[in-house]
Formats: C-alpha cells, sequence, structure tokens
C-alpha cells in the first residue's frame, strides 16, 4: 500500500520481536518515524529503545486514526502480537520500506 505525503495512520512501534510496544498516529508517518529513531520525543520511545514499524494502518482521515489507535492502545498485548504476527510474522522493520536505514536485528524474548 503506498503512503502519500500526509495521509493518517496509526502504528505500531516495537523494540524487537516480542518486545515492548508503542501505539502511535500521525499523519506523516515517515517524519514521524524518523523523529523516534533520532530521540526527538523524550519519554517512552526514547526510554525502552522502541524504533522498529511492525504494523501500520492507513486512513482516509484523522478521526477514523485516532478512534483506531485508541481501540488498539484498550486492546490485550496477546490481540497486538496477534495483529502484527497477522501481517508480519517476523516482526521485520516496515520502516525500510520508506527509505529508511535498517535497524539492527532486535533481540527475542524467547532467546533466539
Amino acid at each position: 500500500m503506498q503512503v502519500r505525503q500526509k495521509q493518517p495512520c496509526t502504528y505500531i512501534l516495537a523494540s524487537g520481536h516480542y518486545g515492548t510496544l508503542y501505539i502511535g498516529v500521525t499523519s506523516d508517518l515517515t517524519s514521524r518515524l524518523s523523529q523516534h529513531r533520532n530521540g526527538a520525543f523524550p519519554g517512552f520511545t526514547r526510554r525502552y529503545n522502541v524504533h522498529r514499524l511492525v504494523h501500520y494502518e492507513l486512513f482516509g482521515d484523522m478521526g477514523r486514526a485516532i478512534a483506531r489507535e485508541k481501540q488498539l492502545k484498550n486492546w490485550h498485548r496477546q490481540w497486538k502480537i496477534n495483529l502484527i504476527e497477522a501481517g508480519n510474522p517476523h516482526w521485520e522493520d516496515l520502516a525500510v520500506g520508506f527509505g529508511l536505514t535498517p535497524l539492527a536485528p532486535g533481540k527475542r524474548r524467547d532467546g533466539s
């Protein structure tokens, strides 16, 4: 799916395979990913090194994207994992498809 320059979307970042998760919403995914990776935001993603894009959903308007973000934030962790693995079973960094530099492979929680 092609992302326009400004398109509302909900996204999930992870620190690694089965790692810490972060859910956000933006109208400019590429810029937001760069901001997360450069540590532009003090707080959760910088503190826990959560920079790997593992899932995103595009929307036609910001209202629907925000509603989806709220819904995902209320989900159980396993539901979020199931959503990620349905489209990205190996937890690959999808940001590479947007021209960002690949991150070093994240450690798996299962020790692999």
